[in-house]
């Protein structure tokens, strides 16, 4: 159905493709995959429309295409889910649905749109949300699946999902992966591009590998395993993706004692100690999220009470919690984890601009000296730091929105999904570095849908369903059967237990 062939682009002096050659046939769904920055975004941009390539060709039932525009693409019967999140928030979901679609006006009154929105949005799972209501009120995992469901009102021919699970739990996972199969069951060729190769195994038929600005021949997934695919993506192997546990645990530095709060549904008691990193598991709404919030300030303190260090803590704002040194990453890094319009060194060095002024005015000196170490503590190329921060790979940008507040010397660092939408490579080094940062003695709470991640991790977790906290666990005791039997059916996880 698709095929594309030697396909180029550079931007100035950067090239983004070399050559690249994309095929995918009718009822397959082809994987493509490699490290952030490869070139994967770049190709499906070209096919959506969204870019024009500076070389090679696109044939589709084998007519030569040229798309200058994404409404061409749409007319060709490609449809696009992009990687970062293309939600209007004061638009309701039911016309996120249609959003770009102009016979939308033909359904007149909102109820009109949100009848015609209902099977879509039903279809990835969304039943229980009101279709008239704002999307920004959505979590970051519902906003996607309307994004989605975008992509199955225009009845694509050639679906092109880009990260499309990044920001959701498993439940949501398996949801979308129901789509992407009711779409090969239509003889709809997929392409799905993702950094979770548990899903690349459990979906895809085909994988094309992009590294170096370049293509490899597709290959039939059966014939790869793990190993041999991040092999192929990084060109070396990747011994180990998680660091060794901490070395040494303190003392209780953080604490809440029957804390509640926005988000929960019963109190939280929580102990993190001095050089290790505490995972919180769960799907999206479970809780795990509104106790970071709770921590830093984002979410009122209902009931019960925090300490760190022994002394009270109720930050009334993130800017409060910021001054007792707890610092928040949020899991949505292009609307508020890093500045994207910015510099590299601007985003690195915003929390800390008391260190890089002098009487209130920036000193540029004073700012590429602070910024720099950071930068080459997080593996970012200090020769990039006047880039804009949003012109970066997924990677490189996570990168920044976690090492703009090493520069603060937190005393806790909270973190919402650390690694979403990251590749292996980079995963392996921000691992490297949140356990460098435990080490040092600055504890560190993650909040993660990842089972893989939260037992690879963490040090302890708990688990979390439905706004309450189910149990802790070491991590050398769990399994990945276990937490997700918390996370789904703590009922059933309590008799598995007793028996």
């Amino acid at each position: 159905m698709l095929n594309m062939s030697h396909i180029a682009r550079r931007y100035g002096a950067a090239v983004a493709l070399e050559s690249a050659d994309l095929s995918v046939a009718g009822g397959q769904v082809m994987a493509l995959l490699g490290e952030n920055g490869a070139g994967k975004s770049t190709l499906v941009k070209i096919l959506a429309g969204l870019e024009t390539p500076d070389a090679g060709a696109i044939e589709i039932d084998g007519r030569r295409r040229r798309f200058h525009s994404p409404g061409q693409a749409r007319e060709a019967g490609v449809g696009y889910v992009a990687q970062e999140l293309s939600i209007v928030e004061h638009l309701s979901a039911a016309e996120n649905v249609f959003l770009g679609d102009i016979r939308a006006g033909w359904y007149r009154s909102p109820r009109r749109i949100a009848k015609r929105a209902r099977p879509y949005l039903d279809a990835m799972g969304l039943s229980h949300i009101d279709a008239l209501a704002p999307a920004g009120d959505l979590s970051v995992g519902e906003r996607q699946l309307v994004e989605i469901a975008r992509l199955l009102s225009r009845s694509a021919r050639i679906a092109i999902l880009d990260e499309p699970t990044a920001a959701l739990a498993d439940a949501e996972i398996h949801k979308v992966e129901n789509a992407v199969r009711t779409l090969v069951a239509k003889g709809c060729a997929v392409i799905y591009v993702t950094h979770r190769l548990r899903e690349v195994f459990r979906l895809c038929d085909r994988v094309t590998v992009l590294r170096s600005a370049r293509s490899f021949p597709a290959v039939d997934v059966a014939s790869l395993d793990v190993d041999q695919l991040i092999e192929k993506m990084l060109g070396r192997r990747l011994d180990q993706m998680f660091p060794e546990r901490a070395r040494a645990i303190g003392e209780d530095l953080l604490v809440l004692r029957q804390a509640q709060g926005p988000g929960l549904r019963a109190p939280v008691s929580l102990a993190v100690r001095r050089g290790e990193i505490v995972g919180l598991a769960g799907q999206v709404g479970s809780g795990a999220n509104a106790v970071l919030r709770l921590i830093c300030g984002l979410a009122s303190l209902l009931s019960g009470e925090m300490t760190l260090g022994g002394e009270a803590l109720a930050p009334g704002s993130l800017r409060d919690a910021i001054a007792r040194g707890v610092c928040f990453c949020s899991d949505d890094r292009k609307r508020d984890g890093i500045f994207a319009g910015r510099a590299v060194t601007e985003t690195l060095s915003a929390p800390s601009l008391s260190r890089v002024s002098r009487f209130g005015l920036i000193d540029g000196e004073r700012e590429r000296g602070f910024a720099e170490p950071l930068a080459r503590r997080f593996g970012l190329d200090p020769a990039h730091l006047r880039r804009k921060t949003g012109n970066l790979s997924g990677g490189n940008q996570q990168k920044a929105a976690l090492g703009k507040w090493v520069g603060v010397d937190p005393r806790v660092l909270l973190v919402e999904e650390p690694t979403r939408g990251v590749d292996v490579g980079a995963r392996a080094e921000i691992y490297g570095q949140l356990r460098r940062l435990a080490n040092e003695g600055v504890p560190v709470v993650f909040a993660s849908s990842d089972t893989q991640e939260v037992i690879g991790l963490a040090d302890r977790f708990a688990t979390f369903y439905q706004g309450r906290m189910v149990r802790m666990w070491n991590a050398a005791d769990a399994t990945p059967e276990a937490i997700t039997r918390d996370v789904t059916h703590p009922e059933a996880a309590a008799l598995a237990k007793d028996a």
